[in-house]
């Protein structure tokens, strides 16, 4: 049969025999890629040398007013916040003697009063004025007992100072052989085991040809405390309820004590004016005799 564009079909066979065409496209695809780094220049990282060279256009191109704003460096406005940070090259002489702006002399001075304070203060300085009624008030014998300070205890030690004086006589003083003998440390040997020996038993053995007949004290003695008889162990912290205590029915005596006790809140005793009153029956009470005992103070 005849073919039909790339693909022949024969007559004798039923299957399809595919051949293509060579292109000048194909060729070009097939072939392997140039490696770059061959013909282009070594590249040193860590220097400002440029990957690609720029073209004779970039060099002579002008730039607009555009890139030349973009490309001024930001400024720095650390150096109003801190001013003592160190500045690379040096700080100028007159750095430090520079006189502040106006804004920093506002700032810098002090808050003022509200006419209205001025007007309703009670007074102009903060030292309070005595009264001459004052002044001139003689303080009861009361009065004068409580001002006295309180005196320490007869027994009472001050602190002695830390650093202790030396005598010259201990300073000088010779050592004798037996406070020498006692100044060394005390050498301890091992009894549990040896030196050149297994390890051992630390507590020595007593011959079997000994019998030793225990007396009763010994044997009493030897035996483990007993608890008391009256003795009760700790119970658990859960039990089970009792029936009779399920079946219970409270009285209403037991009820009321039940009931949480009403009290103002503390937050509502700044809007009571009444709530530190105090009442007329207490400012007419008289204080007893024990009462006065038990109000002096403790003689030490």
């Amino acid at each position: 049969m005849a073919a039909a564009g790339d693909i022949y079909v024969s007559s004798y066979t039923s299957s399809y025999t595919c051949v293509h065409r060579p292109h000048s496209r194909i060729h070009v695809l097939a072939e392997p890629k140039q490696r770059f780094c061959d013909s282009s220049p070594r590249l040193v990282w860590g220097t400002q040398q440029m990957i690609w060279t720029p073209s004779w256009g970039a060099m002579t191109a002008r730039p607009s007013a555009r890139i030349l704003s973009l490309s001024k460096p930001k400024k720095d406005y650390s150096e109003y916040q801190c001013r003592c940070r160190p500045v690379i090259g040096g700080r100028p002489p007159l750095a430090k003697f520079g006189y502040p702006s106006e804004r920093l002399l506002r700032l810098a001075e002090p808050k003022k009063y509200l006419p209205a304070y001025l007007e309703q203060r009670a007074r102009e300085s903060p030292e309070w004025p005595v009264s001459l009624a004052a002044r001139n008030y003689n303080a009861s014998q009361r009065i004068l007992e409580l001002a006295r300070p309180k005196p320490l205890h007869p027994d009472f030690l001050p602190a002695r100072e830390v650093p202790t004086e030396v005598s010259k006589f201990a300073t000088s003083a010779s050592a004798s052989a037996r406070i020498q003998q006692l100044a060394e440390p005390l050498i301890r040997e091992m009894t549990c085991c040896s030196r050149h020996t297994h390890p051992g038993p630390a507590i020595s053995t007593v011959s079997r040809s000994q019998k030793v007949t225990v007396s009763p004290r010994t044997i009493e003695l030897s035996r483990p405390k007993q608890l008391h008889a009256d003795y009760a162990h700790p119970r658990d912290p859960e039990w089970p309820v009792t029936e009779a205590a399920k079946r219970a029915v409270a009285t209403p005596r037991v009820l009321e004590l039940a009931q949480p006790s009403a009290r103002p809140r503390v937050g509502l005793t700044a809007y009571n004016p009444d709530a530190f009153r105090v009442k007329e029956a207490a400012l007419k009470a008289a204080c007893s005799q024990r009462l006065q005992e038990l109000a002096q103070p403790i003689l030490r």
